[in-house]
């Protein structure tokens, strides 16, 4: 058992409601916690027992140091030592690295999510590959919208591949623009989240924000921009390299994709794949991996990926064992 003092100011929040902070710790590390006043057992394995203890000293060091701790931010402390016990959480939430419009948008949940936001904050071209949920999107619109505010570019341009997951385009009602408007359509959603519906409809009238398939950039030099490339696992190597070079001056470029997810034919490489291998060490290019920890939705949907890694782990064995029979 461990004992950890905490400063009275901020126990509020760090508690939470009826204690629902401490409920959180304790389903998160497999430990007890009992609290009387500011003092805090902890009692459970000796090694999660320190973790916690760790997580609860940072949040009151946090505190103590001004910072304005809010309820949704536990989750994220908790979430941030899960993935690196000894993480500091000052240097998290109070030393970010990232420019402050952004952090005026969007927040990082996870230490991934917080070197996403600092890539884009400081390199040209990020490049970041993870399952679905981990917030690729939504923090790379995020980063567009600081910098468009900023005047740091002139447009936002949005671009996805159309490939099918197992629908047809030509049975889908209307004309092309009609047909891939689905495909379009999270880029869409992020947009209107993080700066409202009939703003970003006025800013679509004069072509500040641009939401267009992939095949519309060919032959085009985008200056001035920001550039987000969704879903990029399903980008041909020809297409991938075309987008890479529509890349104009003052621009800054994010590309996304899970290449677990890939609905090209099976005959077709992904160019996400192979942009990884061919621009790995190129200066001013920087990649992001996520995995199933940085999934910030439901806690279903972190389960659900770690299910399906596991399970093309075991498949992926077994067809090696059969081959080498």
């Amino acid at each position: 058992m461990t004992r950890v003092t905490l400063a009275d100011q901020g126990l509020e929040t760090i508690f939470g409601a009826r204690d629902e902070n401490l409920r959180r710790i304790e389903r998160a590390f497999g430990v007890e916690l009992a609290a009387r006043g500011g003092d805090v057992r902890i009692s459970g394995d000796p090694s999660q027992v320190e973790i916690a203890a760790h997580l609860l000293n940072q949040l009151t060091i946090l505190v103590e140091r001004g910072h304005d701790l809010r309820s949704g931010e536990i989750k994220t402390a908790i979430r941030v030592i899960k993935q690196q016990s000894d993480a500091s959480l000052v240097e998290f939430f109070m030393d970010s690295g990232i420019d402050n419009a952004i952090l005026g948008l969007v927040s990082p949940r996870s230490l991934r999510q917080k070197q996403y936001l600092q890539a884009m904050t400081k390199s040209d071209l990020v490049i970041s590959i993870g399952p679905a949920g981990t917030g690729k999107t939504f923090l790379a619109v995020g980063a567009a919208a600081a910098f468009l505010q900023q005047d740091k570019v002139r447009r936002i341009v949005l671009a996805r591949p159309a490939v099918e997951a197992g629908e047809k385009l030509g049975f889908l009602p209307g004309d092309l623009v009609e047909k891939i408007n689905p495909y379009l359509r999270p880029l869409y959603d992020a947009l209107y989240d993080l700066i409202g519906y009939e703003k970003v409809g006025r800013m679509m009238e004069r072509s500040i924000i641009e939401v267009a398939p992939l095949a519309f950039m060919r032959g085009r030099t985008l200056n001035d921009a920001f550039i987000i490339l969704d879903e990029a696992q399903n980008t041909t190597p020809e297409q991938m390299k075309m987008f890479l070079t529509r890349i104009g001056y003052g621009s800054k470029a994010v590309i996304n994709g899970d290449i677990t997810q890939i609905d090209l034919p099976q005959h077709l490489e992904s160019g996400l794949r192979q942009a990884r291998k061919v621009l790995a060490g190129v200066g001013g290019i920087r990649f992001v991996e996520f995995d199933e920890r940085d999934v910030v939705r439901h806690p279903l949907v972190q389960k659900i990926v770690s299910a399906y890694d596991r399970f093309d782990k075991e498949r992926s064995r077994e067809n090696e064992g059969e081959g080498g029979i």
